[in-house]
């Protein structure tokens, strides 16, 4: 009987999916991205439902979306009675690990997370909350005193993770390694690695600008759009030689053949794209997230997919890979087959939501809404109804012209109106202002503990 794959799924923070040698983006240096893409499948049209950190992080683990997860915001924590796909692993005899940043278990960021049901059906822990000091990293394991990371953070995040590869025993395994980089601060990087990128060279997207949008307030005080960008992709380019040595350690422990092997990331970053920053918004460069998926003599090498896939869909259809039942309560869709390159119906829409805006998308003067993407279009409206963006992404990648106000286009607005609002239906989401979704959800107290905790100076208390 064949012994059940394992799992190695590596995620970054905050990286763009259109930013990698084999993405199209040959201004950035990935050569073991690409080489995971030539020996796996990269999928082109893979999303974050909820571009933001936490929220996205549990619809993950979880394959259930923010308003069902209650993870809604950032800092918000993963509520204890949850099932992950770790301990579903777990319990049918998985040797599970997660290693890197968490930003599952609320305020404050530098808690300790004991062993436990927070932990979420993970047994080896070498995890930190939530810290973005990438020369200064720290880990918990099981004990509530901090574990000091030498140099460059992420690598000594994957030595946690070879170490535990290098621990495998006869249990199937599934480890979670979760980098900071490339989210800011952008210049913490090794200078070898900036070395490699020249602000001066750094090709813009077309869809760049200097100024926000109409009713948008500018947060890059500060900050200069090329050198942030080179030291963005020195971010990418050292995350990818890590990535490079946790395939060369699975190769040297014979474990390439049975490891499934997943990269991916919670979200992007606009980085200036249409004029904004960050993420929390519905336009490609925040939604649209690295993902490739290796398993070598099953999952077809060297091929692009362009399926619509999203972060609620990977828990799921990881457990559809790996031969198992998939819970009813999983809102995602398991998309084993299509990773398989077999033939089955395709999802032919995504669901993009925000019910709770927080930080710089608050600043930046965002608020809640909700959307769809679809492999041609994507259409976005305020949670009130108020019409915001509709793009047709085959006639225009960069979405430079928003056509939700074009008279002829009413037709295809109402059509993805009517799609919308099936997400909403089947999702239990009334498009509430984000007070009453806390309220209803029976956050507020834990709401306000994050209010005091990260804007001391002027907390929105429920």
């Amino acid at each position: 009987m064949r012994r059940p794959p394992n799992l190695l799924f590596v995620f970054a923070d905050q990286m763009r999916g259109m930013d990698m040698g084999c993405a199209g983006n040959s201004q950035v240096l990935t050569p073991n991205m690409d080489r995971m893409a030539s020996e796996g499948t990269l999928f082109v049209n893979a999303c974050a439902n909820c571009p933001v950190c936490t929220p996205s992080r549990a619809t993950m683990l979880t394959g259930r979306y923010p308003l069902s997860h209650r993870a809604v915001a950032n800092d918000l924590p993963l509520p204890s009675s949850e099932v992950t796909i770790a301990k579903i692993l777990r319990d049918v005899g998985y040797r599970t690990g997660y290693t890197g940043k968490w930003h599952l278990d609320g305020v404050p960021r530098d808690k300790f997370t004991p062993p436990g049901p927070r932990r979420h059906g993970f047994e080896f822990w070498a995890a930190w909350n939530c810290a973005h000091d990438y020369f200064h990293g720290k880990l918990y394991a099981d004990t509530p005193e901090p574990i000091e990371l030498k140099g460059y953070e992420p690598v000594g995040q994957t030595e946690v993770a070879i170490e535990f590869l290098e621990e495998n025993g006869d249990r199937p395994f599934c480890l979670f390694l979760s980098w900071g980089p490339p989210h800011a601060p952008y210049a913490q990087v090794p200078e070898r690695y900036k070395a490699l990128y020249d602000p001066s060279q750094v090709q813009l997207r077309p869809n760049f600008s200097p100024e926000p949008p109409p009713g948008f307030r500018d947060i890059s005080a500060g900050l200069d759009p090329r050198e942030t960008i080179a030291c963005y992709w020195a971010h990418i380019t050292a995350l990818d030689e890590q990535l490079g040595r946790l395939l060369d350690a699975l190769k040297e422990l014979h474990l390439d053949e049975d490891t499934i092997v997943v990269f991916t990331s919670d979200h992007g970053d606009m980085l200036w794209s249409q004029g904004t920053t960050k993420k929390e918004q519905p336009w490609e460069e925040s939604i649209r997230i690295p993902l490739i998926i290796r398993w070598k003599g099953r999952v077809p090498s060297g091929r692009r997919c362009d399926a619509l896939i999203s972060t609620v869909d990977f828990a799921p259809t990881l457990l559809g890979l790996m031969g198992l039942e998939v819970p009813r309560y999983m809102e995602g869709r398991d998309l084993s087959h299509i990773v398989l390159g077999k033939e089955g119906p395709e999802p032919e829409s995504i669901f993009l939501t925000e019910p709770v805006i927080v930080d710089q998308g608050l600043r930046q003067g965002i608020r809640e809404w909700r959307g769809v993407r679809t492999k041609r279009y994507t259409y976005a409206r305020w949670a009130d109804g108020e019409g915001w963006l509709l793009y047709d992404n085959e006639a225009d990648p960069y979405q430079l012209e928003n056509l939700i106000d074009s008279p002829e286009l009413s037709p295809l607005r109402r059509e993805l109106e009517y799609v919308l609002r099936g997400w909403l239906e089947r999702t239990g989401d009334p498009c509430l202002p984000w007070k009453e979704n806390i309220r209803n959800l029976g956050l507020s107290e834990l709401w306000n503990a994050r209010e005091r905790d990260l804007h001391p100076e002027g907390p929105r208390l429920l």
